[in-house]
């Protein structure tokens, strides 16, 4: 991770309703109203309409957290109640990511002051049951987000070197997920250092390039 540099960069998120559907693109679908915070770094934006026939069963993210013994106490805590009237701290987003016959729920939990990702969770519709669902992905790092590129799972996280603010972190991890043999495998990931300065640095035409990217198979 690099330290010093130029430029700032501002953490992800939303903080977001239950309720409200917007259409997202190649079987995604995303819930909620965004504020004007912008999306986070890494995460993906949505893309054309589904395809005719297409078709998701809302869930109470609220509900579905709450009963998940693989969420932290934390993260029930956060949710437990809104930041204001009916608005949560919760982004979910349906999109067929394991082969499944319905589409899977990605939840994303940030928040309410900030809009700092608390944790990110995938749930599969349990086969044979009307409304159960298992988790087949859950992370709670610290400022993680959860999407989709391409059909598969994209999950970016900002990482902090000492001293940074919450609106300022030093550089993103970004690792990509397939779905095979019942569970999310990691194949893919890419580091970011972000430049930034601050009023009293002084340019070093001398020193090389501060950001910088880094991809590795996994």
């Amino acid at each position: 991770m690099t330290k010093g540099g130029a430029a700032t960069a501002g953490v992800a998120a939303v903080g977001l309703l239950l309720a409200g559907c917007n259409p997202g693109g190649e079987g995604i679908r995303k819930e909620g109203t965004a504020s004007n915070t912008p999306a986070p770094r890494g995460a993906v934006s949505a893309a054309p309409a589904p395809a005719p026939g297409t078709h998701y069963k809302k869930v109470n993210a609220v509900k579905l957290l709450a009963a998940d013994p693989k969420v932290s106490a934390d993260v029930k805590r956060a949710v437990a109640k809104p930041c204001a009237a009916n608005e949560y701290p919760i982004e979910v987003t349906y999109a067929s990511l394991t082969n499944s016959k319905s589409p899977d729920v990605i939840v994303n939990v940030m928040t309410c002051a900030d809009s700092v990702g608390l944790g990110a969770y995938v749930y599969r519709e349990r086969p044979g049951s009307a409304d159960g669902y298992d988790n087949v992905y859950a992370n709670e790092q610290p400022s993680v987000y959860a999407g989709v590129d391409k059909g598969e799972l994209e999950v970016s996280r900002q990482t902090y070197d000492t001293g940074d603010k919450v609106c300022c972190p030093s550089g993103e991890d970004v690792m990509t997920y397939r779905w095979a043999n019942d569970h999310f495998t990691e194949y893919d990931r890419y580091h970011t250092d972000y430049s930034k300065t601050t009023v009293d640095d002084t340019p070093d035409d001398t020193a090389g390039p501060v950001v910088g990217t880094t991809g590795a198979e996994g």
